[in-house]
């Protein structure tokens, strides 16, 4: 395959070489070989990307990718109503083969959007084959995916013990390690149910188990009372915690263990917009940058609203400077002299937060020789873009899905010009119509 020269774009790398107001890329096979304001490489195919603003491909650090063919269905649920209906109702009628299509269509649209990485947080997946069919979709999108393998939670049937109680199955876990060992743009990870939702003797189980295993653990944290109150004491006291850690949501720390879990290097995971949706309440964000971290961000549940992670950037940064002009009207009486958050950092969130949050900020997250070729253009061109005065504020504020013009993911072309290629979109709209359409009359929803 012959290397790929991008010509002329304004490029912003998120890296310490600094943004280029007019500079050029060469990728060769799957990496960066070389940014700068010119490059000459006579062999290389090139991509003429004057007008455009080339960014880091975004990270997506948190979405159910499972419930694609159920968008908009859970808009005006609240958490508990997600709870009952979602988990305990429509989720235990999914077959492998709605696994399939919603992993499918719910990667592709990432991509649309210019998401190269995806954390697919999987946790109704009741089989074997459930887990191979959200897998199969994921690679077959062409996506760079983390598969987080979690475990359903319907209500406990009578002689059954309930999700709580059970420990995650290592036995999965290891199998699907095994088959899928080394791939390219493919790991996996165990999104666990941690203190606040299950027995302190399970969470135990699953911190050490992803610990021996050498992947993350992922957990939600919030959502009512916790089961295990002294869990998280007792987790960092058998050396069970640390950078292998992910918190989703964590409003249920207090300022104690927030500060505790940072000095760990733990990381953190909102999901702003779903959060305040759905009952969860303000974002961790100032919190956590009070004390030196950062998030990464998520798109959580295209059942309540868009997977599209610019926008999740802007609904994080525009509640978190409502915040901090609030609390600065509070304590002086007047508006703040300036902005507490740039659009820089929320930038950020959405691109190196989300590789750190992974481990892979060596590879992905931002633009670097020797980094994966993972980069979205935008067409800085259009009508709602112009004029660019501050290309990163143009991205965060302005950019919607129709400036999405190219993806690359490891050096592959995924979307150019506007149009996904590789598959028929067509088709699997179909497939997903049909699946959803299977899921909510079996539940009594069409």
């Amino acid at each position: 395959m012959r290397p790929t020269l991008i010509r002329g774009a304004t490029i912003i790398t998120l890296d310490r070489q600094g943004d280029l107001p007019r500079g050029d890329i060469l990728v060769s096979g799957d990496v960066i070989v070389e940014i700068a304001p010119q490059i000459a490489a006579d062999a290389a195919e090139v991509v003429e990307a004057a007008g455009c603003i080339v960014i880091p491909g975004l990270v997506n650090a948190h979405m159910h990718t499972w419930q694609t063919a159920l968008r908009g269905l859970a808009s005006n649920w609240t958490l508990l109503e997600y709870f009952s209906k979602m988990h305990a109702g429509l989720a235990t009628v999914f077959a492998p083969e709605d696994l399939h299509i919603a992993t499918l269509v719910g990667a592709l649209n990432q991509i649309n959007c210019g998401t190269t990485t995806l954390v697919d947080w999987c946790h109704n997946n009741p089989s074997p084959a459930h887990n191979d069919a959200a897998i199969e979709a994921l690679l077959q999108s062409g996506i760079r995916a983390a598969f987080f393998h979690g475990t359903p939670k319907p209500d406990p049937q009578p002689g059954q013990k309930p999700f709580w109680e059970m420990p995650h199955p290592r036995a999965e876990v290891e199998r699907l390690l095994k088959a899928h060992q080394g791939h390219r743009l493919l790991s996996i990870h165990a999104a666990v149910l941690g203190p606040h939702y299950s027995t302190l003797e399970v969470a135990l189980h699953d911190f050490a188990m992803a610990r021996d295993l050498g992947i993350l653990a992922s957990l939600h944290q919030g959502g009512g009372p916790p089961r295990t109150p002294e869990g998280w004491q007792v987790l960092q006291q058998q050396g069970l915690l640390g950078p292998q850690v992910n918190i989703v949501h964590g409003h249920a720390l207090d300022d104690e263990q927030l500060k505790r879990f940072c000095d760990l290097g733990m990381s953190f995971s909102a999901a702003a917009e779903n959060e305040m949706t759905q009952g969860h309440g303000h974002p961790l964000t100032g919190r956590l940058r009070q004390r030196g971290c950062a998030p990464s961000l998520g798109a959580d549940l295209e059942s309540v609203l868009s997977g599209d992670m610019l926008s999740q950037a802007r609904i994080a940064l525009g509640m978190q400077r409502s915040l901090d002009n609030v609390a600065h009207r509070l304590a002086h009486g007047t508006i703040p002299p300036t902005s507490t958050v740039s659009t820089r950092e929320a930038l950020t969130w959405v691109t190196v937060e989300g590789a750190r949050m992974l481990g892979q900020f060596d590879r992905i997250g931002s633009l670097a020789p020797g980094k994966q070729a993972d980069l979205v253009l935008l067409r800085a061109t259009d009508l709602n873009m112009q004029p660019v005065h501050d290309p990163v504020s143009t991205v965060v504020f302005q950019t919607s899905l129709a400036n999405i013009d190219s993806v690359m993911i490891a050096g592959r072309w995924k979307k150019r010009h506007g149009r996904m290629l590789g598959l028929s979109v067509e088709p699997l709209i179909e497939q997903l119509q049909a699946s959803g359409r299977k899921i909510t009359r079996a539940m009594g929803l069409a």
